[in-house]
Formats: structure tokens, C-alpha cells, sequence
């Protein structure tokens, strides 16, 4: 099973990698960024979506016909339908997903930004969200891409992780961390 494992993520790395290149080739790199977001959200939002990837029993025409209308419907980049059509007819439409959040995870690499995960007791506004980014950008001296998400369980605060970097200030570690001395003491 590893085996089989680490060929698929090789493969889609390496489908990825050549969507990249031929997206910058052809300088249409941002609009198919924003297209393959859009497919990667179709797919996690779409369970009939989700099915026809992954059933093995689909006809490739069947698959060509379904790409032909959600390219329609949400205007896809020319160069991405053929991408797509190229892994149909090899039978690799599979690996869509992997493939598609390599490729922006590529283009974000490329453009120099650093993930980082914020995660916070309190919903945040825009501008706080904002001013959190530009803070984290001046501190690590890289544009930061910053994924935001509202957590009521951590009482108050914020955890902020930025690659191997964790900051958690939220009052549920500060219990954790008093509830672990007293069982100790």
C-alpha cells in the first residue's frame, strides 16, 4: 500500500508540476491559480462531483462530457480543460484533487509565501485578520498565506502556527498546562 501511495503522490506532483509550467508558459499562471481553486472547492462541496472522480466504472466521454459543462459554467481557462481532458484520456482524473492543491501549494512556493494557520477564540473582522498577516509578514520577512478559522473551544486567545513555528496563547492550553501540573503534583 505505501508503495502505491507515494507513486500517486509522485504522479499528481508530478502532473502538478507540469500543469505549472505550462500555465507560465503561456503567462496565464493567476487565472488558472484561481480555476483550480474553484474546481478544488466543487469537489469538496459536491458529493455526485466527488463520486464521478473516483468511480473507476465512468467512461472517459462521460468524464470529457461533465468537464465540458463545469468548464462552462465556471469559465475555465482553455489551457486548464486541456490539462484536464489529458488526464482523462490517460486515466488519471483521479488524482484531480492532489493535483490541483500541489499546483497552487507550487504556485504559492514560487511567489515566495510562507502557510501559516490562525486559529481564534473570538470571530476576527477583516481588518483584524489584515493586521494579523501584515504583522506576520514583517516578523518572518516573507509574504505570509494565511488560513483563518474560528475556534470557540479555545476560550480566549489565539494559536498562530507559521511553518514549524507555534504560538499558542489560548486560555484552553493555559488550563491544559495548569490541569498536567496538578495531576503531577
Amino acid at each position: 500500500m505505501s508503495k502505491n501511495k507515494s507513486f500517486s503522490d509522485t504522479s499528481a506532483n508530478r502532473y502538478s508540476l507540469a500543469l505549472y509550467e505550462l500555465a507560465k508558459e503561456s503567462s496565464e499562471l493567476d487565472e488558472i491559480e484561481k480555476n483550480s481553486f474553484s474546481l478544488i472547492q466543487l469537489i469538496f462541496n459536491n458529493n455526485e462531483f466527488q463520486s464521478l472522480i473516483k468511480n473507476p466504472t465512468i467512461k472517459k466521454n462521460e468524464l470529457l462530457t461533465a468537464i465540458s459543462k463545469i468548464s462552462e459554467q465556471y469559465k475555465l481557462n482553455a489551457l486548464l480543460i486541456k490539462f484536464l481532458s489529458f488526464l482523462i484520456s490517460k486515466r488519471r482524473f483521479f488524482y484531480i484533487e492532489k493535483i490541483l492543491k500541489d499546483f497552487i501549494e507550487t504556485c504559492s512556493k514560487k511567489r515566495g509565501e510562507i502557510k501559516a494557520q490562525l486559529t481564534s477564540a473570538k470571530e476576527l473582522s477583516e481588518s483584524e485578520i489584515n493586521s494579523i498577516k501584515d504583522d506576520l509578514t514583517k516578523n518572518f520577512g516573507s509574504k505570509i498565506k494565511l488560513n483563518y478559522k474560528h475556534d470557540e473551544t479555545l476560550i480566549g486567545g489565539l494559536i498562530v502556527q507559521v511553518g514549524s513555528t507555534m504560538i499558542d496563547s489560548s486560555i484552553k492550553n493555559k488550563l491544559q498546562k495548569i490541569e498536567n501540573r496538578m495531576i503531577e503534583a
